[in-house]
């Protein structure tokens, strides 16, 4: 234990500070309000807790590993702060349900409020957090990380409430049921939790994680930052440390939102502006940003990034905060090759999600420096 945290580089409040900004790029729009997430963590850091993020070759294969995050709607997420160690008891209670010991916690998504409730747990145990998640962004379902896609089985998982309720699933027989059984379950307890799943070896987590996910995410938003205050544009910055493209600027003429089966869903429509004038946008939301069309046409669409700014700041707008009469920026980004799989498709493709007359066409992939 002490080999890996001696191997892991040490967050600061500033760090955190751009993770709240890449996560919520990255999120496209879900994984739960980053910024609600970057004061818990500061919080976290100056009640005395140290949080590393330990890079993944530094793993031993024979390693345990815990992924957890954020289960519900972000909108809920938003509304009703979190008591805290939720997390801690989802990881404590997994241990003693299986009788083992966490080496590191892991990532389930990098998006959103989601990147920061690995950190905080780990910190509370004294452990590690891996840079590494299972889906480069956020997805609205458990089954949709490489964890689950490329083999890993999330049960016995558990997940706690702020009331102080514990809850094991012993065994699902498919990863998708899982999904069924907890959603039901947080809905239960009031739309939104916390879940730790089932350990992975190192062995797994190094072949099948997206790398570098706390990175990414904290390079990206220091680039939003530097460019900012260099008086230069974020939106391009973004762009050019993704290898994606800005594809509409408009003004949100319409939104319809609403909470159904655990999840935010809904749809926004757009009204071009500058280049775009005399054009229609229109998104779908599932939690996440799921397909963008213009003027009728699917120009971007999962598993790729449908990314939301605020035109003018340049930093991402979440699904809860969308707003009539917001004037936005939308960006499309390449997402990791483990998710452009035919097994990956199948979980986390159009067709998983409503959508099979839409044919996936992936944006050119993000060059390696």
């Amino acid at each position: 234990m002490a080999d890996l945290k001696e191997a892991a580089w040490t967050l600061t409040e500033a760090d955190i500070d751009a993770l709240e900004i890449g996560a919520g790029i990255l999120g496209t729009g879900g994984g739960g309000n980053p910024y609600i997430g970057k004061l818990r963590a500061r919080e976290a850091l100056r009640a005395g807790h140290v949080m590393r993020v330990l890079p993944m070759e530094a793993l031993g294969d024979e390693d345990r590993v815990v992924s957890l995050g954020g289960i519900g709607a972000p909108l809920i997420s938003f509304e009703r702060i979190k008591e805290g160690r939720e997390g801690l008891r989802c990881l404590r209670a997994l241990e003693q349900r299986l009788d083992f010991t966490a080496a590191a916690v892991a990532c389930e998504e990098i998006g959103g409020q989601n990147a920061m409730e690995p950190l905080i747990t780990a910190a509370m145990a004294g452990l590690p957090v891996v840079d590494g998640d299972g889906m480069g962004r956020a997805f609205p379902e458990m089954q949709m990380t490489t964890y689950s896609i490329y083999g890993h089985s999330s049960t016995p998982s558990v997940m706690c409430d702020p009331h102080g309720n514990v809850v094991t699933f012993d065994h699902a027989i498919t990863e998708k049921w899982h999904e069924t059984m907890a959603r039901a379950c947080v809905i239960a307890q009031g739309g939104a939790s916390t879940l730790a799943s089932a350990p992975m070896t190192g062995a797994f987590f190094k072949r099948f994680a997206i790398p570098g996910s706390y990175t990414q995410a904290i390079g990206l938003g220091r680039a939003v930052m530097e460019a900012r205050q260099a008086h230069e544009d974020p939106i391009a910055a973004i762009c050019k440390r993704e290898g994606g493209r800005h594809v509409f600027s408009g003004k949100i003429k319409d939104i319809h939102r609403h909470f159904r089966g655990g999840f935010n869903v809904g749809e926004a429509e757009i009204e071009g502006l500058d280049g775009y004038r005399g054009s229609q946008a229109h998104i779908t939301i599932q939690n996440e940003f799921l397909v963008f069309r213009r003027d009728g046409e699917v120009e971007v669409v999962v598993p790729d990034l449908v990314v939301v700014l605020d035109l003018d700041s340049g930093l991402p707008i979440t699904t809860e905060l969308l707003r009539y009469g917001q004037r936005i920026a939308v960006l499309a980004l390449p997402c990791h090759e483990l998710l452009r799989s035919e097994d990956a498709l199948a979980v986390i493709g159009p067709a998983a999600f409503g959508f099979p007359e839409i044919e996936y066409t992936p944006l050119p992939a993000k060059e390696t420096p």
